[in-house]
């Protein structure tokens, strides 16, 4: 059975993901946890994808027929769960125990499917093999659906990730979607410095994936090419995204500092006023 959701306006999409903006900005300085920057590069992505264009419902979370999501760069995970929460996987209560004592949600997602949450992830590099798992799954025995994972560049200096696309084409899984948040940066410097992985675009044309390449910030564009799957027919799907590293607050845009770096209180206020005013 097909899910229903009545999709919001590009400017509604548009004023959710300020609003998830300003959840994650308050967990990373309510919990004292790191990777803002890391979680603001992703956040028009995790918009488009659960309130615009994936197939899934928080009244039935363990629907056969539901996309799967993976958040193969864990450490971004604040995005995830302020996305999930305002998706309604869950209260606000919830996300309230984050990175806490007793809490429910951990530093990085542990599996939890009546949360929304498909997979553990953290250790870079696994997101794209368990995906293309389930996607070859949904193929052989059904019943149909489509297998997003979003990963970093940085984490496409893992061997594991190139296994897993050669992989994927090798078993025509073209319900297998990729999202590549490419923002240039990774945890001790650019990614350009510590392992080049560029031209992005035609490595993974070259293993046998069907490519487009968006500005990741931009939520029609975003859906455009989503509804573009299959790109090319018995082809997996790779989206190469260009994001900024901290998008949305100015003093944390392209800043290296920010991946790490969690805010003071003056920080904080700074940022909120920002995002207040977008």
């Amino acid at each position: 059975m097909e899910m229903t959701w009545k999709t919001p306006t590009a400017e509604e999409l548009r004023q959710i993901a300020t609003a998830i903006r300003r959840d994650v900005l308050r967990l990373s300085f309510e919990a004292r946890a790191s990777h803002i920057g890391s979680a603001f590069s992703i956040i028009e992505i995790l918009t488009a994808l659960y309130f615009a264009f994936m197939n899934t419902d928080p009244e039935r979370p363990l629907s056969d027929e539901r996309d799967r999501f993976i958040l193969s760069k864990g450490h971004a995970c604040t995005a995830l769960y302020a996305t999930l929460a305002r998706r309604g996987y869950f209260d606000k209560n919830i996300l309230e125990k984050f990175g806490v004592d007793g809490g429910t949600l951990e530093h990085h997602p542990t599996r939890n499917v009546h949360l929304g949450i498909e997979a553990s992830t953290g250790s870079l590099g696994h997101g794209l093999s368990i995906g293309s798992g389930m996607a070859l799954a949904s193929k052989r025995s059904g019943p149909p659906h489509r297998v997003f994972v979003l990963q970093s560049d940085g984490e496409m200096n893992e061997g594991s990730v190139w296994e897993a696309a050669l992989f994927s084409a090798h078993h025509r899984l073209d319900n297998l979607v990729a999202i590549v948040d490419c923002n240039g940066m990774q945890a001790l410097g650019a990614t350009r410095e510590v392992i080049n992985t560029d031209p992005v675009v035609e490595k993974w044309r070259a293993f046998g994936w069907g490519v487009r390449e968006v500005n990741g910030h931009d939520i029609p564009q975003i859906l455009g090419a989503l509804g573009g799957v299959p790109f090319e027919p018995g082809r997996p799907n790779v989206i190469v995204a260009r994001t900024v590293k901290g998008k949305g607050v100015s003093f944390m845009e392209n800043e290296l500092l920010w991946h790490y770096r969690i805010p003071d209180e003056e920080e904080y206020r700074r940022a909120l006023a920002e995002l207040e005013n977008r």
